[in-house]
């Protein structure tokens, strides 16, 4: 479980940067090659890249080489488990808040 619960801590701290958010984003159309990547941000290649390996360290993304061009695709299921991570959180606070509201109502009703 600590493997799951680092890699997971990755994927989190990968959404953090607006710009690898960007990156993502563009890729759930489809796989792109760096240079279609970096076109619309304001930094030099080498910063760009630096957000890509943090991406594919985390397993957001992967990439291959032909030739001279590397092309960068989506890997949809880093997200599908921090979704699923945050979906069992909100159940939990959504139970606690129920109880909370059932037992505030339970003291409104008492003091009435």
């Amino acid at each position: 479980m600590p493997n799951q619960s680092h890699q997971l801590s990755r994927v989190f701290q990968a959404l953090t940067d607006p710009t690898r958010r960007a990156v993502l984003e563009r890729l759930g159309s489809g796989p792109a090659p760096v240079s279609e990547l970096a076109r619309p941000f304001k930094m030099a290649l080498p910063s760009f890249s630096q957000h890509l390996h943090v991406l594919e360290s985390c397993g957001l993304v992967r990439s291959h080489k032909t030739g001279r061009v590397r092309t960068y695709r989506l890997v949809p299921q880093p997200l599908k488990r921090a979704e699923q991570w945050m979906a069992r959180q909100r159940a939990i606070w959504e139970r606690r808040l129920d109880q909370l509201d059932s037992y505030l109502n339970h003291l409104k009703e008492q003091t009435q």
